[in-house]
């Protein structure tokens, strides 16, 4: 039997997220943005959130709208502003905002490392700069690394492309970027998904996400059969 619970209620598939969680948010600026249910956290009311993502938010919509209501205490990320990300560039210069740089393959690996549960690793990115300062460093083969962290999650809201009833997991091109390390990294992983499909109907070769990291599905076909 799946351990997978399936929804059709966005509100309820992220009621169990709690204050002060750390949130890993998948999408490559909105490319594979869980944009459904990050409007359902903001209905939920969860604040003095930690948030991973590669961005911080574009206009105001997705995960700018989670920063905008106020929910987010710190953001670690690895690409934080562009032209429009206007609501963290005002937030992190009024201080109302923290933020952690992760250079983009540190950052994948991090939660990686959290997902294998591997206790840490020495990367060559970053030496030498600030991203290096009070972290460990050393020389292996001549060559300086320093010492990264695994990045956990309590909660991950990524998007996939479709899941089956046992809640394994495709993607669709460039959507999938974050999502397969941030379901393994999370304690809890809660995706929406274009349809879900039958058990047996998915490719075996093409399951990028096994149901066993996935809590909950957010079924967006049952929603908008409901309002149709």
């Amino acid at each position: 039997m799946s351990r997978t619970a399936f929804h059709d209620d966005a509100d309820a598939a992220v009621a169990g997220v709690r204050d002060g969680d750390t949130v890993l948010v998948g999408g490559f600026g909105m490319a594979g943005m869980p944009v459904t249910l990050i409007d359902a956290l903001i209905r939920h009311g969860a604040a003095d959130l930690t948030v991973v993502s590669n961005n911080a938010g574009n206009g105001d919509t997705g995960l700018a709208a989670l920063l905008k209501a106020g929910r987010v205490r710190k953001v670690v990320c690895s690409f934080p502003r562009q032209s429009d990300s206007y609501v963290f560039d005002e937030l992190y210069r009024s201080g109302a905002l923290e933020l952690e740089v992760v250079p983009q393959g540190n950052l994948a690996e991090r939660m990686r490392a959290a997902g294998a549960g591997i206790g840490a690793f020495f990367s060559p990115t970053g030496v030498g700069t600030p991203l290096a300062e009070g972290k460990e460093t050393r020389t292996i083969d001549g060559r300086d690394y320093v010492l990264e962290l695994p990045i956990k999650g309590d909660v991950a809201l990524i998007a996939a492309h479709r899941a089956d009833r046992t809640g394994n997991l495709v993607y669709r091109k460039t959507a999938r970027n974050f999502g397969p390390v941030m379901a393994t990294a999370a304690a809890s992983t809660i995706v929406e998904v274009r349809a879900v499909v039958e058990t047996g109907a998915l490719d075996p070769e093409n399951v990028v996400t096994p149901g066993i990291y996935v809590d909950h599905v957010l079924d967006l076909a049952a929603i908008r059969e409901a309002v149709a």
